[in-house]
C-alpha cells in the first residue's frame, strides 16, 4: 500500500506488459518470497493463495477492519517458524503466509496517545468533544465539524498497542507492519458506503479510500512520528521485524528510527584493528599441523550450527527492516548501510512503485545496484491474490537480476536467503 503521489494503491491489479519474446522460464521451484502485499482487502481472492506459485505471501495489516482479517488467514496458511517453512515446501498443502500487525500512516489520525498526562488524569467521558479535539489536533488544515463527523471514533494507543502485541504473541513469526510515514497523502472526504463498496470492488474490506475523492486534510507529521515510534518499539520489545513505509519522507522517517537507536550504535572496528585481529589469529595456529587445522574448523563449524541462539534482549528499536518499495535515490539508501547501525536494513521493490512512473524507472538501476546483494527483497504490494500477484512478483525479480547481472536461479537463491535472514533473523 504505497504510492509515490500518496494516491491509494488500485484494488485492480493494473495490467502487465507483455512484449511476447519468449523468457527464461522463471525458477519457481527455488521458493519465491512475496515481501509485501495486501491479498486481506479483497477477501475473495484468499481462496486463490493455495494456486499460487509465489511460495510465501507476507499479509500485511494497515487499519482497524484488517487486523482480524489477517490473523484469520494466517491461522489457516501461516508459517511459525524457518523449520516448518523449508518442512512444508514439499506437502500438498504447504504453509504460504507470514502475518504482519501495524497501524498503515494513512489511518494514523485515528489513533490517539492516551499516555500524555491530561489523559492520564481524565477518562473521556464526552466522545463528541475528545473527537473534535483530537482530529482538530492532528489534521491540517484544521477540519470543520462535518468532516470531523464523518470520521470513525479515535482509538487509544495503549488498547492498539495490547491486541497488537497479543496478535504477534499468537503468531510467532509475525511482523510488525505495515508502519511508516507519508507526507503526500491526504484523507479523503466522508463516510465510505460500505455496501456499495462491496457490491462494486469484489467485495472490497472497509476502511480504505473505496473510490472517495481526496480532501485537502493530511495527518501532521508529529503525530504520524508517534505513532510510529510506538510501533516501532513494540517491535524492539519482541524483537520482530518490521515492514516501512516512507513517501515523500525519508529524512524524517530515517531520524524517527535513528532517535531510537541513539546509544545503541555499533563499535566499528578500525581496519588497522582488524589487521591486527587477523594476524594474530594466524599466529595462534601458525604452529597446528594442516591436518588439525582442518579438524578445528570441521569441530567450529559443527559448534556453530549446533550453537543456540542467545535469548533475545528487548530494544527500544525493531532488529531487522525491509523499506517496502523503496523510492529513495541512492544516497538514502546509502544511509541505512552505516555499519554503526544496529537495524539492519533490507528494501524491497515493486513494478507499479518503483517501475510504475518515467521518474521510478528513471533512478531504478542505480539504486540497485547501490542495494547490497544480501540486503535486496522482492514484493507485488498488490490487494488481490492469485495470477497477477504472482506475475508482478516475477516481473519485478526479472528487472533485478538483469541489472544485478545474475542468472534467475543464482538471483532468486540470494532473494531467498536475504528473506530468510530478514523474517527469522
Amino acid at each position: 500500500m504505497c504510492s509515490p503521489t500518496g494516491e491509494s494503491t488500485p484494488h485492480e491489479a493494473p495490467k502487465r506488459a507483455d512484449d511476447g519474446a519468449p523468457k527464461e522460464p522463471f525458477p519457481w521451484h527455488i521458493g519465491v518470497y512475496d515481501a509485501h502485499c495486501h491479498p486481506t482487502d479483497t477477501m475473495a481472492s484468499i481462496s486463490s493463495i493455495k494456486n499460487m506459485q509465489a511460495r510465501l505471501l507476507t499479509i500485511m495489516a494497515t487499519r482497524g477492519q484488517d487486523q482480524d482479517l489477517v490473523a484469520s488467514v494466517a491461522e489457516q496458511h501461516g508459517v511459525t517458524s524457518l523449520n516448518e517453512l523449508r518442512e512444508s515446501s514439499s506437502s500438498e498443502t504447504p504453509k504460504k503466509v507470514v502475518p504482519a500487525f501495524g497501524w498503515h500512516p494513512w489511518f494514523s489520525h485515528q489513533l490517539y496517545d492516551d499516555s500524555k498526562e491530561e489523559d492520564e488524569q481524565k477518562e473521556v467521558t464526552d466522545v463528541q468533544t475528545h473527537k473534535i479535539k483530537h482530529y482538530s489536533a492532528v489534521l491540517s488544515p484544521t477540519p470543520d465539524t462535518d468532516f470531523i463527523a464523518s470520521l470513525p471514533d479515535p482509538i487509544p494507543f495503549s488498547k492498539y498497542l495490547h491486541e497488537t502485541r497479543q496478535r504477534l504473541l499468537a503468531h510467532p513469526a509475525a511482523l510488525v507492519g505495515e508502519i511508516g510515514l507519508d507526507k503526500a497523502f491526504r484523507l479523503p472526504w466522508g463516510k465510505a458506503d460500505e455496501s456499495s463498496s462491496r457490491s462494486n470492488n469484489g467485495d472490497l474490506t472497509p476502511g480504505g479510500r473505496e473510490g472517495r475523492m481526496l480532501s485537502p486534510y493530511h495527518v501532521k507529521m508529529a503525530h504520524q512520528v508517534d505513532v510510529l515510534k510506538a510501533q516501532l518499539r513494540l517491535a524492539g520489545e519482541l524483537g520482530r521485524p518490521v515492514s516501512l513505509h516512507g513517501v515523500q519522507a525519508h529524512g524524517v522517517l530515517f531520524d524517527a528510527l535513528a532517535s531510537l537507536w541513539k546509544g545503541h550504535e555499533k563499535e566499528v572496528v578500525s581496519r588497522k584493528k582488524q589487521k591486527m585481529i587477523a594476524k594474530g589469529v594466524s599466529e595462534d595456529f601458525s604452529e597446528s599441523s594442516s591436518g588439525e587445522e582442518s579438524e578445528n574448523e570441521s569441530d567450529r563449524q559443527q559448534h556453530k550450527v549446533q550453537k543456540k541462539k542467545k535469548p533475545y534482549k528487548p530494544k527500544p528499536f525493531p532488529p531487522r527492516a525491509c523499506l517496502h518499495s523503496f523510492s529513495g535515490p541512492p544516497e538514502v539508501l546509502k544511509q541505512y548501510l552505516n555499519p554503526k547501525i544496529p537495524v539492519k536494513c533490507y528494501f524491497s521493490f515493486s513494478m507499479g512503485v518503483n517501475l510504475g512512473t518515467a521518474g521510478g524507472e528513471a533512478k531504478f538501476a542505480e539504486v540497485i545496484r547501490a542495494c547490497p546483494d544480501g540486503q535486496v527483497l522482492v514484493e507485488s504490494d498488490l490487494h488481490v491474490a492469485g495470477e497477477d500477484m504472482d506475475g508482478y512478483v516475477e516481473d519485478i525479480a526479472r528487472r533485478i537480476c538483469e541489472v544485478k547481472g545474475w542468472g534467475l536461479e543464482e538471483g532468486m537463491q540470494r532473494i531467498r536467503r536475504n528473506y530468510e535472514e530478514f523474517l527469522f533473523g
